[in-house]
C-alpha cells in the first residue's frame, strides 16, 4: 500500500459521538472548526466546548454540546454508567407528531438540516447515511416505521453535532480512510425511555452487526452508544492494513472517570509501512502494444495501487521485440492492479507470484527552493537519513523561478540536509 495517511480507531473502552470529537481535536483538528459546526448547521444558540481532562491519569480532550438554555448531555444516574453523550435510544418518541411536536425532532428533519448545510459531499453522504441507519435500527427494534422515529430535542441537537463533526473532523485532518480495531460493548443495564434495557442496547447491537467486538475488560456500563456505533458503520473500513506506523493521534474522553481504566477513545494517525509488508508481483509480456502507450499503462497501474512498476525490452517469438511489465502490489490491491493491466494494455493474461519486500522506512519533508515549495523524500537508513527531491516539484519550482532544474534540485537537497541535521544532530545525514 502507499504511505498515504489513514486513521485507526481503537475503541477498547467503547465509542460515542463526543468521545470521537474529543479524539479528533486531541489529534489536531482545529478547535475553531468544531466551534463553528453548530452555526453551519443552523443551530442558533448551540455551542460546543472542548477542554482538557484526565481519565485514570491519562490526558484527553472532553467535548460537550451545550444548548441555548445551558442544557447538555452528560452522565446519567442509571443502573449502568453511560459515556455521557447523546444516548439516542433514550430520547426517542415514536408515533405521529404534528408540527411543533413539543421538544422532539423526527430523524427526517435532522436529515434535512444536514442536506442543506454547507458540507462536502463526502461528509454529507455519510452523515445522512448515519441518521438513516439510526432510524432503521430504532424502527426495527421497537416495531415502528423509520419515519416515525424522533429524538428528544437535547439528544437531536447533540447527535447532529456529534455525527456531522465526527465525520467532518477526519476531513479536517486530511484523512479519507478510517480503520478500527474491535469495539468494546460494556455490560449491565441502562434506563431508557423504553424502560430498563440490557447493555449493549438493542439499537446499538443492531448497528454493530458484522463489526468485530472486543472483550470488555474492565469496562462497566454502556461502552458503545448508538451514535458511536453508527459512526463506526459509516466511517470504518474494518481492520487496519498489515503494515503501518503511527505518526500522531489523540484521546477523546467519555463523561465518566473510573479509577481503574481510562474511559477514553484512542485515535491513531498512521502511515502505511510497505517496507514491512508482503507483496504480489504481477507481470505480463507485451509484443503488440506501441511503446508510447507504456507510460499511460504505468500510470494506470500506479493509480490502481502498484508500489512499483518496471518495464524492460524483451525478444519474443518470431523475432518480435516486446516489453516485460512488472508491478509490485500489496495483496489487498492485487485485483485492482490486475484489472488495470487488462484495461490499459493489450495483454490476454498476467502471471503472479508472492514475494517478501524489505525497504527502508520513508517519510516526507518540505523545503523552499527555486521558485516554491519542494517535497523531499527521506529514507531512514542504518547510517542515517537519505534525502531525494521530488522531480515534479523541482521542475515546477524551476519553471516558476526561471532557474535550471538541476540547480533547484541541488538547493532542495542542501535545504533538506540542513533540516535533517537540525532534527537528528550533526553527522547523521547522508542526502543523495
Amino acid at each position: 500500500m502507499s504511505a498515504r495517511r489513514f486513521a485507526l480507531l481503537d475503541p477498547v473502552a467503547g465509542i460515542s459521538g463526543d468521545m470521537l470529537l474529543g479524539a479528533l481535536i486531541d489529534a489536531g483538528a482545529p478547535a475553531a472548526w468544531l466551534e463553528g459546526v453548530p452555526g453551519r448547521l443552523g443551530l442558533a444558540g448551540v455551542t460546543v466546548r472542548a477542554h482538557r481532562v484526565t481519565r485514570a491519569s491519562l490526558a484527553a480532550t472532553k467535548v460537550e454540546v451545550v444548548l441555548p438554555d445551558g442544557a447538555a448531555e452528560g452522565p446519567h444516574d442509571h443502573h449502568a454508567e453511560h459515556q455521557g453523550h447523546a444516548h439516542v435510544h433514550g430520547h426517542h418518541h415514536h408515533g405521529p407528531s404534528p408540527a411543533g411536536h413539543g421538544g422532539h425532532r423526527h430523524v427526517a428533519e435532522l436529515i434535512e438540516i444536514v442536506d442543506r448545510a454547507p458540507l462536502s459531499s463526502w461528509v454529507r453522504e455519510r452523515a445522512i447515511r448515519a441518521f438513516r441507519l439510526l432510524a432503521e435500527a430504532e424502527a426495527a427494534c421497537h416495531g415502528v416505521r423509520p419515519e416515525e422515529v424522533a429524538l428528544h430535542e437535547v439528544g437531536a441537537l447533540d447527535a447532529l453535532v456529534d455525527i456531522v463533526g465526527g465525520i467532518e473532523g477526519f476531513e479536517q485532518l486530511g484523512i479519507e480512510q478510517v480503520y478500527h480495531r474491535p469495539v468494546a460493548l460494556g455490560s449491565g443495564w441502562i434506563d431508557a425511555a423504553h424502560g430498563r434495557l440490557p447493555v449493549p442496547a438493542p439499537v446499538t447491537l443492531r448497528l454493530l452487526e458484522n463489526i468485530p467486538t472486543a472483550p470488555d475488560g474492565p469496562v462497566r456500563g454502556e461502552a458503545t452508544t448508538p451514535t458511536g456505533a453508527a459512526l463506526l458503520r459509516v466511517l470504518g473500513l474494518g481492520p487496519p492494513p498489515a503494515g503501518w506506523r503511527p505518526v500522531g493521534g489523540g484521546w477523546g474522553a467519555g463523561g465518566r472517570d473510573p479509577e481503574d481504566y481510562p474511559n477514553a477513545l484512542r485515535l491513531i494517525l498512521c502511515e502505511g509501512a510497505p517496507e514491512s509488508a508482503e507483496v504480489v508481483t504481477i507481470a505480463s509480456d507485451l509484443d503488440d502494444l506501441s511503446p508510447e502507450y507504456l507510460e499511460p499503462l504505468r500510470e494506470a497501474l500506479a493509480a490502481a495501487g502498484a508500489l512499483d512498476v518496471q518495464v524492460w525490452s524483451t525478444m519474443g517469438k518470431k523475432g518480435r521485440i516486446g516489453f516485460r511489465v512488472e508491478a509490485q502490489v500489496a495483496p489487498a490491491l492485487e485485483g485492482a492492479v490486475t484489472d488495470a493491466f487488462f484495461t490499459h494494455s493489450t495483454t490476454l493474461g498476467v502471471r503472479r507470484w508472492v514475494a517478501g519486500r524489505t525497504t527502508l522506512a520513508r517519510r516526507e519533508i518540505r523545503v523552499t527552493a527555486g521558485g516554491g515549495e519542494v517535497r523531499v523524500k527521506v529514507a531512514d537508513g542504518p547510517r542515517g537519513p537519505r534525502a531525494k527531491a521530488e522531480f515534479e516539484d523541482v521542475r515546477a519550482a524551476a519553471a516558476r523561478g526561471d532557474r535550471p532544474a538541476h540547480l533547484v534540485a541541488s538547493e532542495a537537497q542542501a535545504r533538506a540536509a540542513e533540516a535533517l541535521a537540525r532534527q537528528t544532530g550533526p553527522g547523521s545525514t547522508n542526502p543523495k
